[in-house]
């Protein structure tokens, strides 16, 4: 379906090209109604930005909202369960919705009952508790629960509502459903059979998009097709969640028992609310335990006496729905109706952008033949009845190695492409896909990986994939968009030699073998630390404690340091062979207000934290959210400077007057408020209105500057290195890990040269070293020895002082952006990922251990660095194809 091989590999498969080579009739768009005007007037916060996560939640179109608020403001709705106007109102509008619901779905309140609920997993969960489920006896096994393992988490949590029932759990493999389907019974079950069970599995895959024949409905519950063999009647639960948000679903020839959905994947707005579609011949066969506010026809307090209501949507109703939610349903049906024409014309218009971009990314190679990628599919993407708008894949280097998803979710953001990563809360597709077994599962546990970090790799393996999805305003731009970004991070032409596309099902040429890179053994060393010492004779306490600040006694706060850069000879030549050589403090940065300009000095003082003062602020949205150079670069622009004489820090940016700010709570009563620093939750004060307006003229929105609360400690929670007890003592600042981050200027020289480009003339141009350096914001620059050495360090000693390497710092997309200017350079996140084996890892951790504050301690620029190497490392120098391989697992 794609081009030949003869086409370059920087160029996108044509759109007319694939429509045409198609063998079947694809619908792209809806009809006269213009997609790109569709984009522009309903979703224009979407300019810049190619949103490919719908299968996680779709985008809801600004004339819904503008179109329920509306109906908010013109009229009142009151509590449904009262019986006054408003709330009469209420009512009514709510059973309106509930027809809507279910005209949706080509049935009638004759046929099913809608319950509105949480979300799906609520739905679920209460089919879970109230299904009328058959304990095993002497005469009967008793009931089963099967699921299919390509299931939701949601779905395989039903299994411990039934465990506590003693009723038995059995996963079904796709596999084995797709072989009971081909032998399938033609005499169907006895219609009044006992025990009753309940198979669960999903019209839709929410890990690869595969559809999942919805006939199996009817053959399960007629007995012609059984998950797992013996008596009894089975019931089926279809877990719609995924499939409704792009196709249409109708319940009068699919006739499962149970339908769990969520809205907010249809209409994206409102969130949840979902709602259980109950099949009217199943009903009454649900048990009910917990009564709620609404639920009860009568009921006494002193007196075990309660009696439902016959309604099933209001006994299993507990409390007042949400009803403002519910009527907001209203508006999203009616815009999607008039923005789309219905359910039909989204499914082929979804997948036509899949299978599109399906085709591309299958017919990308390497200049030796390799794939670009792995798609995780059971389908071809032949049609829309076998497979959604859902493509999971993982990145490939040319040698065939998995590139970690993370790193792809990092690229992605620097072009502003959203997508999701890992396994999408469903393990059983994820194993089964990326053949991680049972036993592996469990490994990754013990080496921390949990679902929804970052670990994605653990020697080497995947666990997890990189997911694109499209709704019904995806475009074919956002396809292109996410397309040139495989092709630029993956195929980027070297020296102008085009790279080839293969057509489908083309053999590639084996990947060539890496080449070898020479190694520069040196023996292990250990240095004893050296005896002198970097401490004041002051003897007061430096613990960032306002009452002693002003004790210190330094020169003007900026001091110029002479930088040590190595020239392009000493570059070309490298280190020569020996031991570790002599390791030098060069620069000292700290940085008070997080995420913004460094603070560049000679010699500063420690505090329990780590430098005295180091990002201590931050700045917060209206919402108290913390905000990085990842969501507003141009932090970096604002330039902070502290003065410890005069206990103020000056806030300086281009174009804005000089703000100074207290480095300590003053007498009067400041906004105490509580905000997030990964994850860890801290105590902070708010520093007032005038540098909060000074800070919302300068970005054009309203911040706030924040300090953490002198008297608030926050502990650092890893336990990494030998001196545990000082791992688990010390206290952070509002740093993302540790008290300190360490960089050797070796290694910034190394990806200088990596980064290097050679202009139109083929002249050398060389990123400044300085301008890596900034973009790393280190605390700590040594001129160092040779690259990347500091991995191989298990502590450290400057002076007297002594700190534990933690290990190292793992990177995000915020290396990118020049520190000086705010504007970004995608080739350092690409280069650092291309240079350090796919986990870009850049700098290392430190935390001081045995800390003295009795007198003031500080660091400063020329003190001499001595490493102690860790003890497992048998060589100290290794090959290049070697270095870069991850310290902490």
């Amino acid at each position: 379906m794609a081009g030949g091989a003869g086409q370059s590999g920087a160029e996108l498969l044509a759109f007319a090209q694939f429509l045409d080579s198609s063998p079947q009739p694809l619908v792209y768009g809806y009809g006269r109604r213009s997609l790109h005007e569709l984009r522009a007037r309903e979703f224009g916060r979407l300019a810049g930005t190619v949103y490919l996560d719908h299968a996680g939640a779709t985008l809801f179109p600004q004339s819904q909202l503008t179109s329920f608020t509306k109906d908010l403001t013109e009229n009142v709705y009151g509590n449904p369960h009262s019986q006054n106007i408003s709330s009469k109102l209420t009512h009514d509008t709510v059973e309106q919705v509930r027809y809507r619901i279910l005209a949706h779905f080509h049935t009638s309140p004759e046929d099913y009952t809608v319950i509105f609920t949480a979300g799906s997993t609520a739905a679920l969960k209460l089919v879970a508790e109230a299904f009328p489920w058959a304990s095993p006896g002497p005469e009967s096994g008793g009931s089963r629960f099967c699921y299919l393992t390509d299931s939701h988490t949601s779905v395989v949590g039903m299994r411990e509502v039934t465990a506590a029932m003693n009723i038995t759990s059995i996963p079904v493999r796709p596999e084995d459903m797709w072989l009971a389907e081909e032998q399938s019974a033609t005499a169907p079950s006895d219609p009044n059979g006992q025990p009753l069970h309940l198979f669960c599995y999903p019209a839709q895959s929410n890990f690869s998009g595969t559809r999942y024949p919805l006939s199996w409905i009817e053959e399960v519950k007629s007995g012609r097709m059984r998950p797992v063999g013996g008596p009894g009647k089975w019931f089926v639960l279809l877990d719609a969640a995924a499939y409704v948000g792009t196709s249409p679903l109708d319940l009068s020839v699919h006739r499962a028992d149970f339908v769990p959905l969520s809205f907010y994947k249809i209409f994206g707005f409102p969130t949840g609310l979902g709602a259980l579609l109950v099949n009217s011949r199943s009903a009454p066969l649900l048990r009910k335990t917990y009564f709620g506010g609404g639920t009860a026809a009568a009921y006494l307090a002193e007196e075990d006496f309660y009696i439902p209501r016959e309604s099933v949507a209001e006994r299993f109703e507990d409390g007042t729905i949400s009803f403002l939610d519910v009527i907001a349903l209203k508006h999203g049906f009616d815009v999607l109706e008039r923005l789309t024409g219905g359910m039909e014309n989204i499914r082929q218009h979804t997948f036509t952008l899949a299978q599109y971009t399906y085709t591309a990314l299958s017919t990308l190679r390497y200049p030796n033949g390799a794939p670009v990628v792995q798609i995780y599919s059971d389908s071809e993407f032949s049609s829309p009845e076998v497979q959604g708008p859902v493509i999971s894949f993982n990145m490939l280097d040319d040698n065939g190695n998995i590139i970690g998803y993370s790193q792809v979710d990092k690229m992605a953001s620097l072009h502003n492409i959203h997508v999701r990563t890992g396994c999408f809360c469903n393990t059983g597709a994820c194993q089964r896909h990326l053949g991680i077994s049972d036993e592996m599962v469990k490994k990754h546990l013990q080496a921390g990986h949990v679902c929804g970090d970052d670990v994605d790799l653990i020697d080497g393996q995947p666990t997890g994939s990189v997911r694109i999805s499209f709704g019904y305003m995806s475009t074919l731009e956002d396809a292109q968009a996410f397309l040139r970004f495989i092709i630029a991070t993956r195929l980027r032409p070297s020296h102008g030699q085009p790279l080839p596309l293969a057509t489908p099902g083309e053999a590639g040429a084996l990947p060539a073998e890496s080449e070898a890179q020479n190694a520069m053994p040196a023996t292990r060393a250990r240095r004893s630390p050296s005896p002198q010492e970097d401490a004041s004779p002051d003897s007061r306490v430096w613990d960032n404690s306002p009452t002693t600040v002003d004790a210190v006694s330094l020169l003007p706060p900026l001091l110029e340091t002479t930088r040590t850069q190595q020239t392009p000879s000493e570059k070309a030549t490298g280190i020569p062979d020996g031991g570790l050589g002599s390791h030098i403090v060069t620069n000292l940065f700290l940085y008070p207000i997080k995420s913004c300009a460094a603070f560049e000095v000679t010699r500063w003082p420690l505090g329990n934290q780590g430098l005295l003062y180091d990002r201590s602020w931050m700045v917060v949205n209206h919402n108290g959210i913390c905000l990085s150079q990842k969501q507003e670069p141009r932090l970096c622009l604002i330039q902070p400077v502290i003065d410890l004489q005069r206990r103020i820090m000056v806030i300086k940016a281009q174009g804005m007057e000089p703000i100074a700010v207290p480095l300590e709570e003053n007498s009067t009563p400041a906004q105490i408020c509580q905000s997030k620093v990964c994850a860890d939750r801290v105590n902070t004060y708010d520093c007032g209105e005038k540098i909060s307006s000074w800070l919302s003229k300068f970005f054009g929105r309203p911040y706030h500057l924040i300090k953490q609360s002198s008297d608030f400690q926050r502990n650092a929670k890893k336990k990494r290195g030998k001196d545990q007890s000082a791992c688990t003592t010390a206290t952070l600042s509002l740093v993302n890990e540790a008290q300190y981050l360490l960089i050797n200027r070796s290694s910034v020289l190394e990806l200088q040269r990596q980064l290097s480009t050679s202009d139109e003339n083929g002249k050398e141009e060389l990123l400044p070293v300085n301008n890596l350096i900034s973009r790393f914001r280190a605390n700590i620059i040594t001129n160092g020895t040779r690259a990347f050495e500091e991995e191989k360090w298990d502590e450290i000693s400057v002076g007297s002082l002594h700190f534990q390497v933690l290990g190292p710092c793992h990177r995000c997309q915020m290396i990118c952006i020049d520190q000086q200017t705010g504007q970004r350079n995608r080739n350092v996140f690409q280069k650092l990922s291309e240079r350090r084996e796919r986990k870009v890892d850049f700098g290392m951790y430190l935390m001081h251990t045995s800390l003295d504050l009795s007198s003031p301690c500080y660091l400063s620029v020329g003190s001499q660095v001595l490493p102690v190497l860790k003890e497992n490392i048998e060589h100290y120098d290794l090959p290049a194809s070697e270095k870069h391989q991850e310290v902490t697992s």
